[in-house]
């Protein structure tokens, strides 16, 4: 027995499973990163940084989103002990006092798309072009800021009721279209809205009844894809019909030419749910069936489950569902594209700038997010209505991003441990903060920046992962869950592994 425990000890201190102290590790730099980014005069985060940390560049801009991601990996690094609860009491003190200050369109509460974090300010022109912003509401950027508030309520009890308060004060149901999906008698969220009519095209709207007319984007969200972080929101605050979750496509009806354009012909039968209609389609993968999202990445699939436990509630959907899209991500990095790791998401491009990437196949676009700089696609036909492409007969330069493999922890643990330590060692990939934002693994360049989102999703992993979904108890307060359990736990999803 002694020496079995001393065996244990040597291979990892405390006790403590080897592949916590490698997590434990990437949680403490990571944080550093994201400390790097917040301004001390505001307490709010930058929406990114160089890979040397130099606060000097720091972006100038903010987003909802970006403050979300600060909330929710502060109470990540509290509960991984990287922290104090002082500590991170304070800061999620100040963020709250300061994001109260922000300039919002007020008929609505809903937060605009950039600021200053500086200065607070709304940004009006691109710090580095000067090219004008016009003022815009995103629903899905207020949605993630409206999760981080309701587990900020449960996570830190010192600021729960101003969290509650703020939260409350944001009216998503001024993004709900009631006959955005009037064929299944629901409706649908809008992308967002402008207060000022922009160029281009726009809906005048008034759904939430305050008098005031907006101007709607043309689009509606409706796959299922990271938007439902919105609907859940929404529907957890009693602000958008519990009926809406089931008009959100799973993949678009098969039995006409209707939506030949989509990536794939699904298979699938129609069911009835809370009275709407539901076709509830599958795509092929090598062998797999899988619901898709829209582009095929890792972070429409699952950033949305770090915060809300839709593969309890929904276990016979997202539980199954999940699990395969992560196992089909994998197939396509080291089998299909060969490319030796695996992993695509959306982030910083390692030739300049920021880029959608995913699979190709897992997405329901015809052009969606592809895995390479090359923009190698696939194209299964839609039966009679489009004919197939030959399978593309090599792939390029692929991008993997480390956020990827840390979102996929939960359902391919010592997978994603094994291709995060194969591109840590095989590239120039990890720096002071952590690993840097992406890496294109044929040219071996690396993006060397660090992104508040893409740091924010590799910290709520993390804790997550170390504290036993600790994080995900917090937004699953009872009132969150009576709400959206009872939806989720409907469906039963015809996926295969």
């Amino acid at each position: 027995m002694r020496m079995a425990l001393a065996v244990l000890l040597a291979v990892s201190p405390m006790g403590a499973p080897p592949a916590d102290n490698v997590l434990k590790t990437y949680a403490k730099d990571t944080w550093k990163s994201m400390t790097a980014m917040v301004d001390p005069a505001t307490g709010l985060p930058a929406d990114k940084i160089e890979g040397t940390l130099d606060p000097a560049t720091r972006a100038k801009v903010t987003s909802p989103t970006n403050i979300a991601t600060y909330l929710w990996s502060t109470v990540a690094a509290r509960d991984t002990g990287i922290i104090s609860a002082r500590d991170a009491e304070r800061r999620v003190s100040q963020v709250l006092k300061n994001v109260q200050k922000l300039e919002r369109h007020e008929p609505t509460g809903q937060f605009f798309n950039w600021y200053d974090p500086h200065t607070l300010a709304l940004v009006k022109t691109w710090p580095d072009s000067g090219d004008p912003v016009a003022a815009f509401a995103s629903s899905v950027d207020n949605g993630w800021l409206g999760a981080a508030l309701l587990m900020i309520r449960s996570a830190v009890p010192s600021v729960a009721r101003d969290a509650d308060k703020l939260v409350r004060s944001m009216d998503f149901s001024s993004y709900y279209d009631p006959q955005g999906a009037a064929a299944q008698g629901t409706g649908l969220l809008r992308g967002g809205f402008w207060p000022v009519k922009p160029e281009g095209c726009s809906t005048e709207s008034d759904y939430n009844d305050s008098g005031t007319t907006v101007y709607s984007t043309c689009h509606h969200y409706g796959a299922m894809t990271e938007t439902r972080i919105t609907s859940y929101v929404g529907i957890a605050l009693n602000q958008i019909p519990k009926a809406h979750y089931f008009g959100m496509l799973r993949t678009h009806p098969s039995d006409t030419c209707d939506f030949s354009w989509a990536e794939q012909k699904a298979e699938g039968t129609w069911q009835t749910f809370e009275g709407v209609r539901v076709f509830e389609g599958t795509y092929g993968y090598k062998g797999m069936r899988l619901v898709p999202t829209w582009g095929g990445s890792m972070f429409e699939a699952l950033m949305v489950p770090q915060l809300v436990p839709e593969d309890v509630w929904g276990a016979k959907s997202w539980g199954r569902n999940h699990p395969v899209y992560v196992k089909a991500q994998k197939v396509h990095g080291l089998d299909d594209a060969k490319y030796g790791y695996w992993g695509f998401s959306p982030s910083n491009n390692p030739a300049g700038g920021y880029r959608e990437y995913g699979v190709d196949a897992l997405g329901m676009d015809t052009d969606g997010y592809t895995s390479d700089q090359e923009r190698t696609s696939v194209d299964y036909g839609y039966g009679d209505c489009r004919p197939a492409k030959p399978e593309p007969a090599s792939y390029g330069d692929g991008v993997v991003t480390p956020h990827a493999s840390f979102l996929a922890l939960r359902y391919a643990e010592k997978d994603a441990l094994d291709n995060l330590a194969k591109i840590k060692k095989d590239f120039d990939s990890y720096g002071p903060g952590g690993f840097y934002d992406a890496v294109a693994v044929k040219s071996k360049t690396v993006a060397k920046q660090y992104l508040a989102l893409d740091q924010g999703m590799i910290m709520i992993a993390l804790g997550n992962r170390l504290t036993r979904d600790k994080l995900r108890g917090y937004f699953a307060s009872r009132d969150v869950e009576r709400a959206l359990k009872p939806v989720l736990s409907q469906e039963t999803w015809e996926v295969r592994p």
